[in-house]
């Protein structure tokens, strides 16, 4: 088993590689779903603001009237 896990003289390289390979994946699937939230928290805080300037005077639509 160990000398299969040192795969010879190579197991450093294939182990680091592997590694780093996986490293590389995740980074490369979790960061386009990061994107997507921060885009999404700006187009809302976009929305909130044009809510608020296309209307003053009026209590934004989150907030009841007083």
């Amino acid at each position: 088993m160990t000398a299969s896990l040192a795969m010879g003289q190579y197991g450093f390289y294939v182990w680091t590689s592997l590694a780093v390979f996986i490293v590389v994946l995740l980074v490369d699937t979790l960061a386009p779903l990061a994107r997507r939230r921060r885009n999404l928290r700006e187009l809302r805080a976009r929305l909130a603001r044009q809510e608020n300037r296309r209307r003053p005077g009026t209590a934004p639509r989150n907030e009841p009237n007083p």
